[in-house]
């Protein structure tokens, strides 16, 4: 009776264990996929570099420096630069869509008068002007095409090829090298991608101090040209890439 039960078990797992692949292969699949690629939306992207040409009207704001002896003595009020329209270039950089920091660099030419008090010297001066300026820049994205941007900066201005002329000739003029701060407002609108229309005004302190040694036995005034400098012009963007990202896991 045990031989026969021992015999009956072994046929029953033999059995089994034929029946178990054919048994497996009719189960459904069960395989684990890897899940498909996850396309990103378009990143925002943006041009980093900017070059911008303008025409620009610089127009000091004061009219009524006093001009003093070398001692110290009171001689007037009334000595002023003139104002001058000239190209202006300036070169940006973006640090994202908004930040950006923006060099820009000319050269003037003005004439320096006598007005006021001193009117009778008539035009006693001119001198060439490099004035470097740097700003930081926020520039406004939410609308459209239309992009105004805010700007605070530094400015160092080279005053050379001075010369004393009318009621003040027959000497040198001399003419310091002065800093200030410059603040800016504009706007472009860009007209495809990378081409835009400009429009910009800026204020700056400049303050240098100028001297005639020779001239009435010696003069000297600081000179508070503090320009305000309108101007437009065309802007160009280039440098960016638009490209979509896929990311996989």
């Amino acid at each position: 009776m045990t031989r026969f039960n021992f015999r009956g078990a072994l046929a029953a797992l033999t059995f089994g264990a034929l029946a178990l692949p054919a048994f497996a292969a009719d189960l459904p699949s069960r395989k684990t996929e890897a899940p498909a690629p996850v396309a990103l939306p378009s990143m925002v992207t943006y041009d980093p570099f900017q070059i911008r040409l303008r025409v620009v009207d610089v127009a000091p704001t004061a009219s009524n420096n006093s001009v003093y002896t070398l001692g110290g003595g009171f001689v007037g009020r009334g000595l002023t630069v003139q104002s001058q329209v000239i190209p202006e270039l300036d070169v940006s950089y973006f640090f994202n869509p908004n930040i950006a920091v923006e060099a820009i660099c000319c050269f003037s030419s003005h004439s320096i008068k006598a007005v006021n008090g001193l009117a009778g010297l008539g035009t006693v001066g001119s001198t060439w002007v490099f004035p470097p300026t740097v700003l930081l820049q926020y520039h406004f994205t939410n609308f459209g095409a239309f992009q105004p941007y805010v700007g605070v900066g530094v400015n160092y201005t080279h005053y050379f090829n001075s010369k004393a002329s009318g009621g003040l000739a027959g000497g040198p003029l001399w003419i310091n090298d002065s800093f200030g701060v410059a603040v800016q407002a504009g706007f472009d609108y860009m007209i495809t991608r990378n081409w835009g229309f400009n429009a910009d005004i800026k204020y700056v302190t400049m303050s240098p101090s100028a001297k005639y040694p020779v001239a009435l036995g010696g003069l000297k005034s600081t000179v508070a040209i503090n320009p305000v400098i309108f101007g437009v012009g065309i802007t160009y963007r280039f440098g960016g890439a638009a490209s979509a990202v896929v990311a996989k896991y």
